[in-house]
């Protein structure tokens, strides 16, 4: 039996060989033998709360209400956000929120859209 890499994806173990190509029970990324992990430019990789690779630029979904952080305002389920920015921080997401303005998100409450 052959050894079979890890998810170039979200680095399981657990991949699978199906015909020719590799499986990951995990993330249900699909790759073939020889794929390398994608990287960004900048070297900064960011997942979303799904284990998707998020780039500069996409557009996300928010899947929790967010509390707006000194103010009433809260940023509900459902929210789409175009056009993100990917920064190496704490809130690893810079974008502007239609009706709220300029926000920092953490990766791990949104999803790709």
């Amino acid at each position: 039996m052959s050894q079979i890499p890890p998810c170039p994806q979200c680095s399981s173990i657990y991949g699978y060989e199906d015909r020719n190509m590799l499986v990951c029970p995990e993330c249900g990324h699909e790759w073939t033998p020889g794929e390398t992990a994608p990287a960004a430019a900048d070297g900064l990789v960011v997942h979303d709360a799904n284990g998707n690779l998020l780039a500069d630029g996409d557009t996300i979904t928010v899947i929790k209400d967010l509390k707006v952080k000194g103010s009433s305002l809260v940023v509900k389920v459902g929210t789409k956000v175009k056009n993100i920015r990917l920064v190496d921080s704490d809130h690893n997401i810079d974008c502007k929120i239609d009706g709220v303005g300029a926000m920092k998100l953490k990766s791990e409450f949104v999803k790709k859209a």
